[in-house]
């Protein structure tokens, strides 16, 4: 049902149920808010949406009031105004005065707001915020100084992710947000995920950074420094630097890091393609061979932590497969290092992820080989953009590169890694060539694609009709996971990501993009699979060569080796 209300002078149609907020963004009109945050229930607890309704005495929060028929608005009264900017200076007068040295300067909420309400002298003084860094997490650094209540990382962590790794604690002036017992992000119950760092609007949380370690290495003449870089990069790396989002510039990050002095660039769209070999081998072995099943894929680290806190029931159903990342960095310490004549004790090995998960994977016991570390360092999109903007490289001015072989190349499956859906339709065009020996007709799996928070499908493989699931955000992996629990037998295959969206969305990504820049990055890694020639992991001709020069075979025992891994229980508070 329509109805019409108006706002600064101006009627503006509205519909039932909806809220002053949801009728204002809809038509193009802008107003504050801190703690509201799309798709969940509005708290209002921010205030800063106020504004004034005629024929009520106070001002009221557009994130929670619903319209009514005839209803009159405005948006910035002197009166409103005057409120918000009254919060804000509230709000700076804890506040640490440490802007220019706040991985946030020049992209905190706070700081604009500052801005937009002309906010230019201290009316008010406040006591000093005296919290400790929680720098415990391998993945997060916690400011608890700079936060500013609002709740949106707890919102997030509890109802999409299902973690609830932090929480308020305390009462009145005394409320500060914290882990469970004060233990630190390391004990808690936290996986690393990074979703709470993509909605703080302020410096409260970082991911933990690696850019020194790395400029120490690349400045080390006896250290080879290879980098490799996640398939969603290249369409997400390009808003750090006034790209329309989505747009790919592979070949100039290529250049870009050749630039910076790492001495060889890879894509790890590879061992997505190497990902596909051993984990659709390992689902249709486990299909014809009355495996555990529902299998689950292990890429998102994020997702696996969880299951070894949450769901260790589960641990059977995970595929063994390490993730790309890790991959890719068995193979550069094994058999890259073995053509190169190089010793694996003196590669360093980088990767750039868009997810903050990727670095608690990095350091964990089972991703390394006698010792020695699958991967050493990981940057986020965000890190990677720093050190580009760092060694002064113009990124518009550069000719485009490709990525070095033999390790380089791809096919546009390898490429789908970046999305929600884009593993499962990779493994599927696969596993269908090896249960019939053929290609599918079409290669497009439309029942996995979108940004749906849980997608299924049945793709019929020869006489296998196989069931898949796709589901990102944890509390759909929950969902899905208890049906499984409660005997659901008809699918065979889940694809988990803890980020909604996927990576496309992952912790590590730039921060401030709405849901037009992330369907816009999952548009174009599409469209690279439209145009792309090779369409299918086991077509990739390098892969081939790496099978029959040195892994063997798929589940092989080199490969077993290598590429494969284990997970456990893990106890939480």
């Amino acid at each position: 049902m329509n109805l019409t209300i108006e706002v600064n002078n101006n009627t503006i149609e509205a519909k039932q149920g909806e809220t002053i907020l949801d009728v204002l963004n809809r038509h193009g009109m802008s107003v504050p808010t801190l703690c509201h945050m799309k798709g969940l229930f509005p708290t209002g607890s921010c205030r800063m949406c106020v504004v004034e309704v005629e024929g009520r005495r106070n001002l009221v929060t557009a994130c929670s009031e619903p319209v009514m028929p005839g209803m009159k608005i405005k948006t910035h009264s002197s009166r409103v105004i005057e409120s918000r900017k009254t919060i804000v200076e509230l709000l700076l007068s804890n506040h640490p005065d440490d802007c220019l040295y706040c991985e946030r300067n020049g992209n905190c909420e706070l700081q604009k707001l500052s801005e937009d309400l002309n906010v230019r002298e201290r009316r008010i003084s406040g006591t000093k915020n005296n919290y400790k860094l929680d720098v415990s997490s391998a993945s997060i650094v916690r400011d608890p100084a700079k936060c500013i209540l609002c709740g949106r990382c707890v919102r997030v962590c509890d109802e999409i992710e299902g973690v609830s790794a932090i929480e308020f604690v305390g009462r009145g002036s005394k409320t500060f947000i914290d882990t469970s017992f004060n233990h630190g992000l390391n004990l808690s119950t936290c996986i690393n995920c990074g979703q709470c760092i993509m909605v703080c609007p302020t410096g409260a949380l970082k991911e933990k950074p690696h850019i020194s370690e790395i400029k120490n290495n690349l400045s080390d003449p006896s250290k080879t420094v290879v980098i490799q870089y996640a398939p969603s990069i290249s369409v997400s790396l390009a808003e750090e630097f006034g790209f329309q989002p989505g747009h790919n510039i592979i070949g100039l990050m290529n250049a870009a890091l050749r630039r910076i002095g790492f001495d060889f660039v890879f894509d790890t769209s590879f061992s997505a393609d190497l990902t596909i070999m051993e984990e659709a081998s390992e689902l249709v072995h486990r299909i014809t061979n009355q495996g555990v099943l529902p299998m689950i894929t292990s890429c998102c680290p994020g997702w696996v932590k969880y299951a070894e806190e949450f769901s260790h029931d589960m641990l059977p159903h995970l595929s063994s497969c390490k993730s790309p990342q890790q991959m890719m960095g068995a193979i550069i310490k094994s058999y890259f290092a073995e053509t190169e004549g190089l010793a694996p004790e003196n590669i360093y090995s980088v990767s750039v992820m868009p997810c903050t998960a990727k670095k608690f994977e990095q350091q964990r016991e089972e991703m390394t080989q006698n010792g020695i570390s699958d991967v050493d360092a990981v940057l986020t999109t965000r890190e990677l953009a720093r050190l580009i903007r760092m060694h002064g490289i113009d990124i518009n001015k550069l000719e485009p590169e490709l990525a070095d072989s033999p390790l380089g190349t791809r096919s546009s499956a390898g490429k789908l890694f970046g999305s929600s859906g884009g593993v499962m339709e990779a493994a599927i065009r696969t596993a269908h060539y090896f249960v019939t020996g053929k290609e599918m007709v079409k290669f497009q799996v439309k029942g996995v694609r979108g940004l749906e928070g849980r997608k299924e499908a049945f793709v019929q493989m020869g006489d296998l009709r196989v069931g898949v699931a796709v589901v990102s955000g944890l509390k759909n992996a929950a969902d899905i996971i208890e049906e499984v629990r409660n005997g659901r037998s008809d699918i065979h295959f889940i694809e988990v990501m803890a980020c909604p969206g996927g990576c496309i969305n992952g912790g590590g990504q730039p921060i401030g993009a709405d849901e037009d820049a992330i369907r816009a990055r999952m548009r174009t890694l599409y469209d690279i699979d439209e145009k792309d020639a090779i369409k299918v992991s086991h077509k990739n001709p390098y892969i081939v060569e790496l099978y029959d020069k040195f892994l063997g075979k798929p589940l092989g025992h080199k490969s077993h080796h290598l590429l494969h891994t284990h997970y456990q229980k893990r106890d939480i508070f």
